[in-house]
């Protein structure tokens, strides 16, 4: 089914791993389709209540593999046929992803982490605005995401600095949800995941949805908006198992409808 990743569902989770390691993980033309449609394609799948990306080897990801373009790539049309669609579905997919960054995560490997909805990152990960080192600007979904997480000041000084920094300095900064110990990164990537998937699944698509439409929206706008949501969530299978399990002194059952 797939060339340049790995794809398995097991526990309601969907696990892609990026697998050219000896590469580092770098993008081609083919992975970056992959993704796209493995995300796609979990995205769709009722069985699937999370999904986690992450490396093979010793790499998140170190963004475009330079041998895969030339000098006389229009880097705009390149950006818009592989780049937009994979980050356009993770930003548009109503279930959680995780990012496990499991090493290094360089300019669109690190743009790929930061589009997800959870960053989880072992002791050897690092992080690095790599663009600037090759004369190009930040890009999939870049320049949309790192000042929302980290604040204007500091996305320009990583992305024109374009310095490597560790995973705990990334929590520092607010771009990483947890840093984990790499004896024990693998049992706790899947416990996190696990626990997301959980969760009430369309609780959480609604909770995505009406969070990355509050960036474009006006308190009056949001707050008919929040109604909306809540009335989609009132109606939802979980909502009526967490009314019962509150009134019944028990932890609820989700089931993801």
């Amino acid at each position: 089914m797939f060339e340049t990743i790995l794809y398995e569902v097991r526990n309601h989770i969907a696990w892609i791993t990026m697998n050219r390691p000896d590469k580092l993980n770098a993008f081609n033309g083919k992975m970056k389709e992959e993704i796209t449609r493995s995300v796609k394609l979990a995205a769709g799948d009722a069985e699937v209540r999370a999904i986690v990306i992450t490396g093979a080897g010793r790499a998140f990801c170190s963004g475009q593999d330079l041998q895969d373009v030339d000098v006389d790539t229009d880097y705009g049309d390149h950006i818009r046929k592989y780049y937009n669609p994979m980050i356009r579905q993770l930003a548009s997919t109503e279930k959680p992803i995780i990012a496990a960054v499991n090493g290094t995560a360089a300019g669109a490997g690190m743009s790929l982490a930061l589009a997800c909805d959870f960053r989880l990152a072992s002791t050897k990960a690092s992080f690095i605005e790599a663009f600037i080192h090759v004369g190009l600007v930040p890009d999939s979904g870049n320049f949309y995401y790192l000042p929302r997480m980290v604040g204007h000041a500091k996305a320009l000084e990583l992305s024109i600095l374009g310095e490597k920094i560790s995973a705990e300095t990334a929590k520092e900064f607010g771009l990483v949800t947890s840093v984990i110990p790499v004896e024990n990164w693998e049992p706790e990537v899947e416990n996190f995941a696990i626990r997301l998937a959980n969760m009430p699944t369309k609780t959480i698509g609604l909770i995505k949805r009406y969070m990355y439409q509050s960036w474009e929206s006006n308190l009056y706008e949001m707050l008919e908006k929040e109604a909306y949501a809540q009335k989609i969530a009132g109606q939802t299978i979980d909502h009526k198992e967490g009314i019962a399990a509150f009134l019944e002194k028990r932890k609820p059952h989700f089931k993801g409808e």
